[in-house]
């Protein structure tokens, strides 16, 4: 990809270039009175020379559901025009600044996604009263080599069409995407560290470094990344954090009141820290959430452990916990779960693990006393 510093600045007739949000350079041949349509061939090549005549011979006048121009104003009653209206509702704006971005970009993606492989008529532009299942089940096909990425586009559409089937007059008059099947993915989640593995990374990281204070803060927290970030010494009173969670803090707050353990206090005041945040960058600023989950990745490289994330560590406390008897509601006032769903997850992976701890002699059968006998004079021998 070009970027903005590459610009061609190409001088052929009704060739024009712009730049996209990520800095990249486009080519677009327009007409006045036609479509804009985007050049993918590069400039000199004779590849590019034959897709330029072919648009100089050719009639691109707008077709209602051909691409749009960057930035031009969404068609009403279309597929972007109804997510352009759900972007500015108190729904949308209300939501978290990463979901909202997650939500954005799931949609924005779908926008000039083809209809129809053989047409040019792309999403963008399709009327929301002709938008059905199968509609829905093409944009979610089209990313079937990544399952998650699949399941957002319907989940993220059944959000869009709710919020519109909720407006006064409705915008929609069903919602296309509820019926809409996911995808199985066969996964446990992310991978859950083991013993033997916070053990590696504490040898590869020892006490004083900003990798063993984020581990600790995750181990004897139970915190998400979001809030691993924010913790600071404003949080900590009389042996006590007290922080509200980051995750769903505008819908549905969760505080959360733990006491800090020795252990972690100890490692806290050995390590170099922030003045708002204990954990900051080489800059003395805080981490931002996605770019500490770049740092614990680096840090879990160096410590040779490719498959351990931040959030791994998340279960592995729930998981320590529950195996040392920990209870639901213990659990969910721990790491801030408002139902038992989850935390019956990790109570119920203890029990299974005791009682067949317990019950794996049981397997052997109860010993005749013949072959007692016979065991205790060899004994002897």
């Amino acid at each position: 990809m070009r970027g903005a510093a590459d610009m061609i600045t190409v001088k052929i007739p009704y060739v024009h270039e712009d730049v996209d949000r990520h800095g990249n350079v486009r080519i677009y041949f327009w007409r006045k009175g036609e479509r804009k349509v985007r050049i993918r061939e590069t400039p000199g090549t004779e590849a590019f020379e034959k897709r330029y005549r072919e648009l100089l011979a050719a009639n691109t006048a707008p077709s209602p559901l051909t691409e749009e121009a960057p930035g031009s104003k969404p068609i009403a009653g279309t597929w972007r025009w109804l997510c352009v209206c759900y972007f500015k509702s108190m729904t949308f704006l209300t939501l978290d600044p990463e979901t909202q971005a997650t939500r954005r970009g799931v949609l924005e993606r779908t926008f000039q996604e083809l209809i129809h492989p053989e047409s040019s008529d792309r999403f963008a532009n399709l009327p929301v009263r002709l938008m059905s299942a199968k509609h829905v089940e093409v944009l979610r096909d089209r990313k079937l080599k990544t399952p998650n990425a699949a399941n957002d586009r319907v989940k993220v559409a059944r959000y869009v069409f709710n919020w519109a089937m909720e407006q006064k007059p409705p915008l929609s008059i069903g919602n296309p995407a509820q019926g809409v099947r996911l995808i199985k993915v066969a996964s446990s989640g992310w991978h859950t560290w083991t013993t033997e593995e916070v053990a590696k990374y504490e040898q590869r990281h020892p006490v004083g470094t900003k990798a063993r204070l984020a581990l600790a803060l995750f181990m004897f927290t139970g915190a998400r990344r979001s809030d691993a970030v924010r913790l600071g010494r404003q949080h900590a009173s009389s042996g006590w954090f007290k922080f509200r969670q980051f995750k769903n803090r505008n819908r549905h707050p969760v505080d959360i009141e733990i006491p800090i353990l020795p252990e972690l206090q100890r490692i806290i005041a050995a390590s170099p820290t922030g003045d708002l945040t204990y954990l900051v960058t080489d800059y003395g600023k805080p981490f931002s959430t996605a770019g500490f989950g770049n740092k614990m990745r680096q840090w879990c490289d160096e410590a040779g452990l490719p498959q351990c994330s931040a959030h791994g560590l998340r279960k592995a406390g729930a998981t320590l916990a529950a195996e040392n008897g920990a209870t639901e509601l213990q659990l969910m006032a721990i790491f801030g779960w408002k139902t038992m769903q989850e935390a019956e997850r990790y109570t119920r992976a203890a029990r299974r693990k005791k009682m067949a701890g317990d019950a794996m002699g049981l397997l052997q059968g109860p010993r005749s006393k013949n072959e007692n006998k016979s065991r205790t004079k060899v004994s002897h021998r």
